[in-house]
This record gives C-alpha cells, sequence and structure tokens, in this order.
C-alpha cells in the first residue's frame, strides 16, 4: 500500500458541520428508506391496526394499553404539600426538611421532591438577592447622608 492509498486519520466530526462544504445533508421533512418502506406496508392498514392494538389493550397488553392511553394523560401529576411559607432564607431549611419527610412517607416520588426542592432553592437565593439589595441601598441612603451633613 502507497503512502498516499493511506486513509488520512480522521478526528471528531466538528459540531454543526457534519458534512463536506457543498454537501448540505438530506432536506429537512424528508424520510428515511426505513420509514418509506414502512409506511407504504402500513398504508391501507391503518384503521385495522387500530383496531387491533384497542383490541389487544382491552386484553390486558399493558404496554400497548400505555401507548393507546399516554397521549391522553397529564404528563405531571399535581401535589399538595403543606410547606412553611418562606419569608426569609433560613425558612428553606424546614421546607426542605418537609419535603424530605414526605419523600420518605411515600407522599411523593424522589423526583418530585427534587423539582419541589429546587423551587424552595430558588425561592431562597431570590430572598437572599432581595435582602442583599435593601441592605446595599440602606448603605447607599447612610453614605449619601453623611456625605450631605
Amino acid at each position: 500500500m502507497r503512502q498516499s492509498e493511506k486513509a488520512a486519520p480522521r478526528g471528531p466530526a466538528i459540531r454543526g458541520r457534519p458534512f463536506q462544504k457543498g454537501n448540505g445533508g438530506r432536506k429537512r421533512g424528508s424520510k428515511n428508506r426505513t420509514s418509506v418502506i414502512a409506511a407504504a406496508l402500513v398504508q391501507g392498514e391503518a384503521e385495522e391496526l387500530v383496531r387491533k392494538a384497542v383490541e389487544l389493550a382491552k386484553n390486558g397488553n399493558i404496554p400497548m394499553l400505555k401507548l393507546l392511553v399516554s397521549p391522553f394523560l397529564p404528563r405531571e401529576r399535581l401535589i399538595k404539600l403543606d410547606l412553611p411559607r418562606m419569608e426569609v432564607a433560613d425558612d428553606a431549611v424546614e421546607a426542605l426538611a418537609a419535603i424530605a419527610l414526605a419523600i420518605s412517607e411515600g407522599k411523593i416520588s424522589p423526583s418530585e421532591g427534587a423539582a419541589l426542592a429546587a423551587v424552595v432553592n430558588y425561592t431562597s437565593s431570590a430572598i437572599e438577592v432581595a435582602d442583599v439589595v435593601k441592605r446595599v441601598d440602606m448603605l447607599e441612603e447612610k453614605i449619601n447622608a453623611k456625605d450631605e451633613k
């Protein structure tokens, strides 16, 4: 094998430019071969396939039931949990303890608890920032009052 016949070493593709210059790739909305073949096979059979899927779901096929029902179900459930009122940043400790207790008692799932904890942390951060702004404003007023004397 000659030196010129060896393939040049390839590095990772540059993100955002997967094709060579001048080759824009497949047009948006175009389908790959597998999708076209699948659509051709199903054409005219859609109604019968849906009826069969419903029949399977009614007969206890859980995956089929999930497939048919999931578009109609809410993605998240509403959670009713008594949390303490957050007026100062330190109140976040009590709120996080209440969330941990609800998780341990099985009232909410760990992922729901994590989402609630994130809200508590954001609220606590917002309270802290508002407190800092108030303190800075008060200090500026005191400095300006001294300068005026």
